[in-house]
């Protein structure tokens, strides 16, 4: 006869919230490498400091590709009113 013992444990949740606006790009972004990246206190100093500088880059380049993704939804959304006849609805979009 076998006998298994299965635990589990939920993990840490973390709840963010904005007022009447959505998360900025900077916002999303220091999530994302939080969730990513974690270094340890007791790492050696000197990876320790390279770990830092991985995590402020991927900070920057996640930045650059959510602000890059933005404006390609708002062309494709740009696109998308025009076709349907709503070129005052384009030309706000295109304002953002």
């Amino acid at each position: 006869m076998f006998n298994v013992e299965v635990t589990a444990t939920a993990g840490s949740v973390n709840v963010q919230t904005t007022s009447r606006r959505g998360h900025t790009p900077e916002e999303l972004s220091a999530n994302a490498v939080a969730k990513i990246i974690s270094i340890s206190g007791t790492a050696d100093p000197v990876l320790k400091q390279q770990a830092e500088a991985f995590r402020d880059r991927m900070y920057w380049v996640i930045v650059h590709t959510l602000e890059q993704a933005i404006k390609s939804d708002r062309t494709t959304l740009y696109n998308e009113f025009k076709k349907q006849g709503h070129g005052d609805m384009a030309e706000i979009l295109r304002k953002l």
